[in-house]
Order: structure tokens, then C-alpha cells, then sequence
């Protein structure tokens, strides 16, 4: 028989929005957040078609579109020259072609809509300050225990043959510049990209804080698990260090920003995804992964969509089963997709000339065409 009652590890977006899937399909759920309290934690949010479109399913679209800004394109620059290399339409050409928005916003405004609409379910109980213990876990069989805690899960450590979390080898430099102090190249309308010699840089507008939310990755050594650390003297030099051979109006804002928080990466390995009878990974917790495709929380979202509509249509054993072999190539499909932009955006020497003349010749149009599988994906279909 399908679950009748669902015990969701984390409240996150992946757990957040899986309460609310499941609910949906007139199953309970009860959250256990460790943390007392919800706290703003993270930064900016890209929220692609394929995620808003999960979001307008579950009623939560329609408050984030007033707080967030549909950018026009999304553009790949070069951070030595600041001349745009490409540009992929966005804005009502997302809406026209694969049928839904892309927008971005900061992380803590998809959290809070995610967490007013459970609020507002009678079907989804929210329980802060709150550790699942391995008694809980075992509970009664007609109960799916679905971990959503991140990249450290504790549940992940309950199924046999799971993921494990390793470091990418890779740093995020995270800051913000206020929109009136912001130089022009950095566009008001666009989420830019730019990419330089073993490094890239991204930037967009938010929106809800009047600012611009800034990403530098590049390589670095294993630090702490904290993304909201600031860097030390020594980490802050590496990152100047890194974008030295980039254009001078970039390297400014790095040397000026008063605000970095120092973020290691870390991904998982493969492995299994659930135990076979009532327990499951989804978001970070089964695939961790960087961010070169930037469909970390999209991948989340599309999760706790499509693991509901197995549970409600099948044994809780047989829809983790096929959860999972429906899921698994699709994320296998997107790391790739990671991979081939970070080769891509940190190419240097005749690699970076190749990439730059080939970028140029394509159209946007084609450009566009290159991620209809992802952006035009429909969760639960």
C-alpha cells in the first residue's frame, strides 16, 4: 500500500517542499529541523523553469514573482576584457519557450514562501529544535522517512551503500555589492557569468535587498564545513591571487569587498539513494553537486515532486525503487553538465581562444536549444 504518513528530515527547500508534494497527493508529513529556528541563511537563488514550474504546482510561484527579478538574459563574459561573449534569453523568452519563469532572489525568500504554504497545510506539521533519533527512524512501517539534510545528512548514514560527501577541490567567495555603488559593466537586467583563467565569476541583482549577488569559484584547499565563514587573511589573498590576471574593475570589487563569507564545496559520490523499504535521500543528500550548472535547489525541487507522485501511486519499497531509477540518470546527466562548464568556464590558453570563437558564432536561439532539456523538463509528467 502507498504511505500513508511521511517523517521528513530537514527543512530546507527539499524538505520543505516535499511536505507540501506530499500533502498535495493526501499524504502527512511531519519536518524535524535540528536548528530552533529558521534562520537567512545562503545567498542569491537561480530558480529555473523547471523549478518555478514545480513551485506554480504547489501554489508557492505567485509570492516569490513580486519579490524576485525575471532577468532579461544570461550572459557569459569575459573576466579579462568584460566583452560578452554570449547570451542566452531569459525573461518572457523563458516563459514562451519552456513555459515557465526564470527568476532569481535570495535563498531565505524561496525558504520563507516554502514555509508560510506548510504553515498553512493542515497535512504538514513542522517541528524545530528537533533531531531524529535511529528509534524514530525505525518507526511504524507505513511511515516514509525521507532525508532532506543536506550534504551531511544523518539518514543517508541509515541506508547501506549511500553517497558520501568529499571536497570538490573547489572554494566559493561569496559577497554583495548595493546596486547604487555597482559599476555599469555589471548588467541590472541580466544574471552575467564571467569566465577567466581557472576561475569564474557570477552576478546577478536581487531584488528583495537592492544589491548584487556575487560568486567567485575557483580552486582552493579543504576548509571548514561552514558556508557562512569569513575568510582568513591568508584565504582572501589566494582569491586576489586567482583573478590577478583579470581585468582591473574586477579585481576591485574583490580587494574592496568588506563581506565574503568563504564556502568550500562539497558533492557526493554515487551510491544508493534509499534502503529499499522506507527510507529515501533526495536534494543534497543523495547528489550534493557543484554549481557550474546551477541546478543545485532545482534538482531539490524536482525531487520532492517526483518522489510524491511515486508514493501515492505505489508500495512505499516499489516507488523508492522507481524513484530512484527515474531520478539517478537525469542527476548523472546534470554532473556531467557541471562538468563540461567548469572545463568550459575555466579554460585557459588555446582552449579559452577556442571556446570564445565558438561561443560567438552561436546564436542565441541555439544556445537556448542546449538546455531545453533541462530548463523544459516536466517534474511528475
Amino acid at each position: 500500500m502507498p504511505a500513508e504518513h511521511a517523517a521528513i528530515v530537514g527543512a530546507g527547500i527539499a524538505g520543505l517542499t516535499a511536505a507540501l508534494a506530499l500533502a498535495r497527493r493526501g499524504i502527512s508529513a511531519e519536518i524535524f529541523e535540528q536548528a530552533p529556528e529558521l534562520t537567512e541563511v545562503g545567498a542569491g537563488l537561480q530558480v529555473s523553469p523547471n523549478a518555478s514550474r514545480v513551485l506554480a504546482e504547489l501554489g508557492v510561484l505567485e509570492p516569490l514573482t513580486g519579490a524576485w527579478l525575471e532577468p532579461d538574459d544570461i550572459r557569459l563574459v569575459s573576466g579579462t576584457s568584460l566583452r560578452q561573449l554570449a547570451a542566452v534569453p531569459a525573461g518572457s523568452f523563458a516563459r514562451a519557450r519552456w513555459g515557465a519563469p526564470y527568476g532569481v532572489l535570495h535563498r531565505s525568500t524561496l525558504q520563507r514562501a516554502l514555509l508560510d504554504a506548510v504553515k498553512k497545510e493542515p497535512l504538514c506539521q513542522l517541528h524545530l529544535g528537533s533531531k531524529m533519533t535511529a528509534l524514530a527512524l525505525s518507526g511504524p512501517s507505513r511511515r516514509l522517512v525521507v532525508g532532506a539534510d543536506g550534504v551531511w545528512s544523518q539518514v543517508r548514514e541509515s541506508i547501506d551503500g549511500s553517497p558520501s560527501p568529499r571536497f570538490s577541490g573547489n572554494i566559493a567567495y561569496r559577497f554583495t555589492i548595493d546596486a547604487a555603488n555597482a559599476p555599469t559593466f555589471l548588467q541590472r537586467t541580466s544574471v552575467s557569468a564571467f569566465l577567466g583563467p581557472s576561475a569564474h565569476l557570477v552576478c546577478y541583482p536581487l531584488k528583495e535587498t537592492d544589491c548584487f549577488n556575487m560568486v567567485a569559484i575557483t580552486a582552493g584547499n579543504v576548509a571548514s564545513h561552514d558556508w557562512t565563514g569569513q575568510p582568513t587573511q591568508a584565504q582572501r589573498e589566494q582569491l586576489l591571487s586567482r583573478f590577478s590576471r583579470w581585468h582591473p574593475a574586477l579585481t576591485t570589487l574583490f580587494a574592496k569587498a568588506d563581506d565574503i563569507t568563504f564556502w568550500p564545496l562539497y558533492e557526493t559520490t554515487s551510491g544508493r539513494w534509499q534502503n529499499g523499504g522506507n527510507s529515501v535521500l533526495i536534494g543534497d543528500a543523495a547528489h550534493a553537486m557543484m554549481p557550474f550548472a546551477a541546478q543545485g535547489a532545482a534538482m531539490a525541487i524536482e525531487d520532492a515532486y517526483e518522489l510524491a507522485s511515486f508514493v501515492a501511486t505505489q508500495s512505499t519499497p516499489q516507488a523508492l525503487h522507481s524513484f530512484e531509477a527515474h531520478r539517478a540518470p537525469r542527476i548523472a546527466r546534470l554532473r556531467q553538465r557541471g562538468a563540461f562548464n567548469q572545463f568550459a568556464y575555466h579554460a585557459r590558453g588555446p582552449i579559452r581562444i577556442g571556446r570564445d570563437l565558438v561561443l560567438a558564432l552561436r546564436p542565441p536561439q541555439s544556445l537556448a536549444a542546449d538546455l531545453d532539456w533541462i530548463y523544459g523538463y516536466r517534474a511528475g509528467a
